[in-house]
């Protein structure tokens, strides 16, 4: 399990590189991902451009790293692709967290 970690001023821009985040890789996922975010003390603003499919799993390990923040550091989605949005969006968690297109984690590192 990689992640592509990059400090910005303002955040910590996470590129996820793996393809799909399910049941075989949600555990990891989530542990590696909570270790970055807890050590940051920095917003979050998470790539998700490399993710083609997730399943419950996966987002339940998203849920469980968004919760493990403190209140006053935000998780930022980026660059969803359609069928992981469609997973935010039938389960309502596009509601919950902050979605927003890649362009827009590019122009705050500016």
């Amino acid at each position: 399990m990689q992640f592509i970690v990059e400090d910005v001023v303002t955040h910590l821009a996470v590129k996820v590189t793996e393809p799909r985040i399910d049941a075989a890789i949600a555990t990891p996922f989530k542990d590696k991902l909570r270790e970055i975010v807890v050590k940051s003390r920095k917003p979050i603003h998470l790539d998700m451009a490399s993710v083609d499919f997730m399943d419950s799993s996966g987002l339940g390990a998203m849920i469980a790293v968004r919760k493990s923040l403190p209140q006053n550091l935000g998780m930022v989605l980026c660059a969803l692709t359609p069928n992981v949005e469609r997973v935010f969006r039938l389960t309502r968690m596009d509601s919950v967290f902050d979605i927003r297109p890649l362009t827009a984690q590019k122009e705050h590192r500016e």
